[in-house]
């Protein structure tokens, strides 16, 4: 029995007088076939077809439109034998669909030429994109697929102003760069306008007709990344001080930095109804601290690369590939609530210790940082206590609060016994269980009281008035 087959045509870029005689007859003599969209000024020559707009319209990420079309389409040619799939261009060209279909077994794909939306482009641009080393980029990868590229660079599926929006974003362009908007070529409302960057998404409502010519990037996509690499490296060369150190002699300043990003954030938070210029100056610290904390991570990176362990490269493709595994609810099928997120974590990383031959974990405790500050430690063993079924006994604790409260802070810890010490730290310890049953922080609680009680002491010690005691303002 022949392999159910599913035949791809192409409605080429535009007007119907672009498609090819052996797509027309496709077309014609389809018993059963459909449309990935009637968005195209050729898609009326697919008459009877039934068309994919209404998965675009429901879903809310391109991969399930794809997959969801995969799954018809196999379904419809294990039914019929054969079905006839039209796509707008050219089936070989930046067609997703196709290329899911070609890695799905269960059917045999044939594809025919077609004119493509790139023939356009170059019949109006004058390229010839062999001599020229033009790169084809994906519209909606454009900051991950135009990295480190000069151009030039064709973007296709520019086919939204959040499209043309993250585009322009990715890239720290000025004035000075430019790029050509192409829409709609090959049919009457063509258009080809030249654009400076900040412009992009402001000049042409795009659609499904929308590409982008780059003729040359002035500043490469991640260009600045790939400067503080370098930049890390050279230091390592020719710093006396840079030269000198190692993880072990870093360590502090990693913490300090650390530290710095949560004041910034602290002041973010603080801000963020008040005045322009004071969330601007907030939101400029936090850009200077993660910039310091980024340094700390490129210090360590390059050291582990020195010793021939891993670079900072590697990194980020482990990132990628351990945040991708541990959220199948965004890059799987699963759908979750956000507490069901974090256990299927957990249960995550403990397989992937597994396959890498990790040792089993003593404890469900494992895993969670000594050098933690107290009180963000204790909430994170609580919360792992929690998800194993172990809460904190509250009726101890309160007996402990009720005696601080008549004992401690009568008498004063410091004339007192190691039980009033234990209380103490019982007390701290089901402080931090009671904020975290609300949903909120200790350790950000206390940095907020903290904060204010400083602000009302140097405000007091500017005024020649020191309190006698620690009070809130």
């Amino acid at each position: 029995m022949p392999a159910p087959t599913v035949l791809v045509c192409g409605l080429g870029p535009g007007s119907p007088g672009r498609v090819t005689e052996e797509t027309r007859a496709a077309l014609a003599e389809a018993p059963r076939g459909f449309l990935r969209t009637r968005r195209h000024p050729s898609a009326s020559l697919a008459t009877g077809f039934a068309s994919f707009d209404d998965i675009y319209d429901r879903s809310d990420r391109f991969e399930d439109v794809y997959s969801t079309i995969t799954e018809r389409l196999v379904a419809e040619a294990i039914e019929q034998g054969e079905v006839v799939y039209a796509v707008p261009g050219s089936p070989l060209v930046l067609e997703r669909s196709v290329r899911e279909l070609r890695a799905d077994d269960r059917i045999t794909v044939v594809a025919l030429p077609a004119v493509s939306f790139l023939d356009e482009v170059w019949s109006r641009l004058a390229v010839d994109p062999v001599d020229d080393g033009v790169r084809m980029i994906d519209g909606h990868r454009f900051a991950q697929e135009a990295a480190g590229e000069r151009g030039p660079l064709v973007v296709a599926h520019a086919h939204a102003q959040w499209v043309l929006s993250d585009i322009k974003l990715s890239l720290d362009a000025g004035s000075e760069q430019k790029a050509i908007l192409l829409q709609g070529l090959g049919t009457e409302a063509e258009k080809i306008v030249e654009v400076e960057w900040p412009e992009l998404d402001r000049t042409l409502e795009a659609d499904h007709l929308t590409s982008i010519y780059i003729p040359e990037l002035n500043t490469p996509v991640a260009h600045e990344l790939t400067a503080s690499i370098e930049m890390m490296r050279r230091l390592r060369r020719e710093c006396p001080w840079d030269r000198d150190q190692d993880h072990a002699s870093l360590r502090r300043y990693l913490v300090e930095e650390a530290a710095e990003v949560l004041d910034a954030l602290d002041a973010v938070v603080a801000v963020a109804d008040g005045p322009e210029k004071d969330i601007d100056e907030a939101y400029w610290k936090l850009e200077s601290e993660l910039g310091d904390l980024w340094f700390q991570i490129l210090f360590h990176a390059e050291l582990a690369s020195e010793a021939g362990r891993f670079t900072v490269a590697n990194v980020a493709t482990t990132l990628v590939e351990k945040m991708r595994h541990r959220h199948p609810h965004v890059y799987g099928d699963a759908d979750y609530s956000a507490d069901t997120a974090v256990t299927v974590w957990d249960e995550l990383k403990a397989a992937e210790r597994k396959l890498k031959g990790e040792a089993k974990p003593s404890s469900s405790l494992d895993g969670i940082a000594a050098s933690l500050g107290a009180l963000a430690r204790a909430d994170k063993i609580l919360s792992r206590g929690s998800r194993s079924g172990v809460e904190a006994d509250f009726g101890a604790i309160a007996v402990a609060v009720d005696r601080l409260v008549v004992d401690v802070f009568q008498a004063g810890v410091a004339q007192g016994s190691s039980h009033d010490a234990d209380a103490l730290g019982l007390a701290l310890f089901g402080l931090v269980d009671a904020a975290r049953r609300r949903g909120l922080d200790a350790e950000t609680l206390l940095r907020s009281v903290l904060h204010r009680v400083v602000a009302t002491f140097e405000r007091s010690e500017a005024a020649g008035d020191v309190p006698s005691s620690w009070v809130l303002g």
